[in-house]
């Protein structure tokens, strides 16, 4: 797998590519306005193909995990690159649909949804996958006779922060394999088919052990139900967020020789015709963005400096949500004499007191006007952004395989904040 340098604006990303194509993050800044979500189609198409490339068995899919980034140009893109795609939601299908995504390459991943939603995701043909028995059992009453999948949850989670851990005992999500039983039940009662299992035990694993242990476990529950269609092993793929403190990348490799290793033993040497998925999405769009901001302050508050940006919670709300970590470039300042390197705090234009994007980070000498730029922000990002304070959500530009800049989502208008009142007078 190529190991590209996705986040360094003056450096090489691969193919003599650089990250900003033909332009400059202030050229873009001052273009486009910030905040600015801006996206490489470069980087995003390498790790599409790093991915689709991960294991060599014939009946294996890629289900990318939409919820981490809808635009729909990236995910024209993604199709292209031959993934498939999951929806948590009525609107990520209908977009992924707008994408050019058939309804069979969309996976319903619901959670404790309506008939409603329900009813709609059958209506535009996708597969639909259920949360618990008491869902399962909503599902077989409105839609007997059909086709169903159910998440699993395997008993044991991973991920960065407790909020994103979605498998073990201490989470929502899934079906406890306690309860087999009563689906083998359900499912008869109802005639339905149990076309898949899937699972997802959260996000960002660095390393494989876990993710394997879970594969494992979701195979032995397979086993209790021989006309399964596929199993999918879900997603989580993490991302190095320190690459300037030189953290280790996830090993793809190592992760599909062995992941390889156990389809052979468990599907193929069975004679099974099971298809595999998994369904990363941190992993597929996190390094191909970057969120560039506008410094507006600097000012010195109880002994601490304090660097001021348009860069709000409403824009990116991982770091208040997760304590996220995102590393950040000061751009411009290569330019000026001595710059020297000093502990601030970069906080947004939000009226909260937790509008922090990074605390205590030794960055160059940040001065009024200087565009920074969010590192590896191109998942939970822009899906995320919300008119909190009214404060408008930001344009996306894309920098195509031929270094230009091309928009691909408008920044907001004020007219845009009363766009859904209907009971204003002109």
């Amino acid at each position: 797998m190529d190991n590209l340098n996705t986040g360094r604006a003056g450096n090489d990303v691969g193919g003599g590519t650089d990250f900003f194509g033909t332009g400059n993050p202030s050229d873009l800044a001052k273009t486009y306005g910030t905040p600015l979500y801006v996206y490489s189609e470069v980087i995003l198409r390498q790790r599409c193909r790093e991915l689709t490339r991960l294991v060599t068995y014939g009946k294996f899919k890629v289900n990318y995990s939409a919820k981490a980034n809808t635009n729909l140009s990236l995910l024209r893109i993604i199709r292209e690159e031959g993934l498939l795609v999951d929806a948590m939601s009525p609107g990520e299908i209908f977009i992924e649909l707008k994408a050019g995504f058939r309804p069979e390459e969309i996976l319903f991943i619901s959670n404790n949804v309506s008939a409603e939603e329900m009813r709609y995701a059958v209506k535009t043909g996708v597969t639909v996958s259920v949360d618990s028995v008491s869902q399962l059992e909503q599902f077989g009453k409105m839609f007997r006779g059909s086709k169903v999948a159910i998440r699993i949850n395997p008993g044991v989670g991973a991920g960065h922060h407790e909020k994103v851990i979605t498998g073990g005992k201490n989470t929502k999500f899934g079906v406890d394999p306690v309860y087999l039983d009563e689906v083998q039940r359900t499912l008869s009662q109802y005639n339905l088919h149990l076309a898949g299992i899937n699972q997802h035990i959260g996000s960002l694993f660095m390393t494989p052990e876990t993710y394997l242990e879970a594969a494992g476990l979701l195979l032995d529950i397979a086993d209790h139900f021989p006309d399964l269609d596929f199993v999918d092993f879900g997603g989580g793929f993490g991302i190095p967020y320190h690459k300037q403190d030189g953290e280790v990348r996830l090993d793809l490799k190592d992760l599909g020789n062995r992941l390889q290793r156990l389809i052979d033993e468990r599907i193929v040497a069975s004679g099974k015709h099971l298809t595999v998925k998994v369904e990363p999405g941190r992993y597929t769009v996190a390094e191909c963005g970057i969120l560039l901001g506008r410094v507006h302050s600097v000012k010195m508050n109880g002994g601490k400096k304090y660097i001021g940006t348009d860069i709000g919670f409403n824009v990116l709300a991982r770091p208040v949500l997760y304590d996220a970590y995102h590393e950040i470039e000061v751009y411009g300042v290569e330019n000026r004499i001595d710059s020297k390197r000093e502990p601030v705090t970069v906080v947004g234009n939000i009226c909260e007191t937790g509008d922090v994007l990074a605390k205590d980070r030794i960055l160059p000498e940040v001065m009024e006007g200087d565009v920074l730029g969010i590192l590896d922000a191109g998942a939970y990002g822009m899906v995320m952004s919300s008119n909190y304070n009214c404060r408008l959500r930001p344009a996306e530009v894309l920098i195509n395989r031929e270094g230009k800049p091309v928009l691909i989502r408008r920044h907001d208008t004020l007219e845009d904040l009363v766009r859904h009142f209907d009971d204003l007078e002109s």
